[in-house]
């Protein structure tokens, strides 16, 4: 039975992981580069009802990719990496971002909460971007946790301490700006946001794989 368990979980762990970051590239990749570009009538079209129906599918993926994660952390305890320690403090933000950030001020954006969409803007902008930052790192780290993993093992007592300093160290400071900080050059452009997710990716498997 918790063989069964095991594999449900996980199963569902990668099917609403599917939708919540298909949704995250499709706002990130697609809607915001159309809305930077239609006409406003368009505009308040895609607010008014795209919008609403798919971040209500975002945020709920979300949501349930990371609870299949927490229950899926409970059977594989003996076998937690450094990989799945990284990858799912990138997830954990990712999905707190979503709630926290993304979601409160999209309210505004499209009009179903009072507010300054001028100023809500520019942080669920940040968020998501931040969301996609990561989300290339937190992938690999998942994959290569079942397929290739590095780091050591935690329970085993050869997880590297170093690794694990320096790497949360790094997505803590992403985190950071997310809440606190601005939208860098690197963010901007979707050309530029998929390139430094592919760096942040190297610089963190670096990192687990030398330190």
């Amino acid at each position: 039975m918790e063989e069964f368990l095991n594999f449900l979980f996980r199963w569902g762990h990668i099917l609403f992981g599917i939708t919540w970051i298909g949704l995250l590239y499709y706002f990130n990749f697609v809607q915001t580069e159309y809305v930077k570009v239609a006409d406003d009538e368009a505009k308040k079209d895609v607010m008014s009802k795209l919008a609403p129906n798919a971040l209500w599918w975002f945020r709920w993926a979300a949501f349930f990719t990371f609870l299949t994660g927490l229950l899926l952390l409970h059977y594989i305890t003996a076998r937690i990496t450094l990989d799945i320690i990284l990858g799912a403090t990138m997830g954990t933000f990712m999905m707190l971002n979503v709630w926290g950030i993304i979601w409160p001020n999209q309210k505004v954006v499209i009009g179903i909460k009072e507010g300054d969409a001028a100023v809500s803007g520019p942080k669920a902008a940040l968020a998501s971007r931040t969301n996609t930052l990561f989300s290339v790192a937190m992938l690999y780290f998942m994959v290569s946790s079942a397929h290739y993993p590095h780091g050591g093992f935690l329970m085993a007592g050869t997880m590297s301490g170093n690794a694990f300093v320096v790497g949360l160290g790094i997505i803590l400071a992403i985190e950071a700006n997310a809440i606190w900080g601005k939208m860098w050059s690197f963010m901007t452009s979707v050309r530029d946001v998929i390139i430094s997710s592919i760096v942040l990716a190297v610089l963190l498997s670096s990192v687990a794989y030398y330190l």
